[in-house]
């Protein structure tokens, strides 16, 4: 299996520093070969999920890497590049807002792995938030398996209140507060380099997939 090399990071922490266009295009080569090194990967990790969750089998990494250069139209910082190699494999694509799907994210001291919608539109919100209330031993069962919990926390923005038509006294009210239903594992710069990297992302993958499928159920 292949791994993210020690010059991906280099090039990323680099970047941190020389965040501007002079500088990227003069080490452009750089950046090519890490964005080679984490489509290989990444790759590998679609090959090895696709195993239990065939609807990504289809996804070919180069589609759903994430550009580098940066939209500042509207951001108070006006850097031009990401300092991240980003890849969200999701059925539909990188930017569907219906379907959960598994992010990769690649940075010097912050890299991650997640899953589930970290942006969906009101009627799925609902619609989650009403299979949680009703389906609330089954989503407990996927939150609360020893190897989901020691891998993986529950993420997201929430709101203040229980969401207007849900009862503030449902037994679920903390989780229907979520506007955003992720899951997080951090990954340390050494797993990242580690040999076994691409395992180590499946076996994450495969604890997320039944929250993933709890998700896509109550979105179709």
């Amino acid at each position: 299996m292949n791994f993210i090399e020690k010059e991906t990071l280099n090039f990323l922490s680099a970047l941190a520093i020389n965040n501007n266009r002079e500088w990227f295009n003069e080490n452009k080569p750089l950046y090519l070969k890490a964005k080679e090194n984490v489509e290989i990967v990444v790759n590998e990790v679609i090959a090895g999920v696709a195993q239990f969750d065939q609807s990504i089998e289809r996804l070919e990494a180069k589609n759903c890497m994430f550009r580098i250069y940066k939209d500042t139209r509207f951001s108070k910082d006006k850097t031009p590049y990401k300092t991240n190699i980003g890849a969200s494999l999701v059925e539909k694509g990188p930017k569907t807002l219906n379907h959960a799907g598994y992010y990769i994210h690649i940075q010097p001291g912050q890299s991650f792995l997640a899953g589930g919608v970290y942006m969906t539109e009101p009627q799925n919100l609902k619609a989650i938030r009403s299979a949680i209330s009703q389906n609330k031993d089954t989503f407990l069962k996927i939150l609360n398996k020893k190897t989901f919990r020691d891998h993986l926390e529950l993420r997201g923005d929430r709101l203040v209140k229980v969401s207007q038509g849900f009862d503030k006294n449902d037994p679920m009210a903390d989780y229907l507060k979520f506007k955003q239903f992720t899951v997080f594992h951090p990954l340390s710069d050494a797993e990242v380099l580690d040999g076994g990297f691409v395992a180590h992302c499946i076996n994450i993958c495969k604890e997320i997939y039944p929250f993933n499928q709890f998700l896509n159920d109550a979105m179709s």
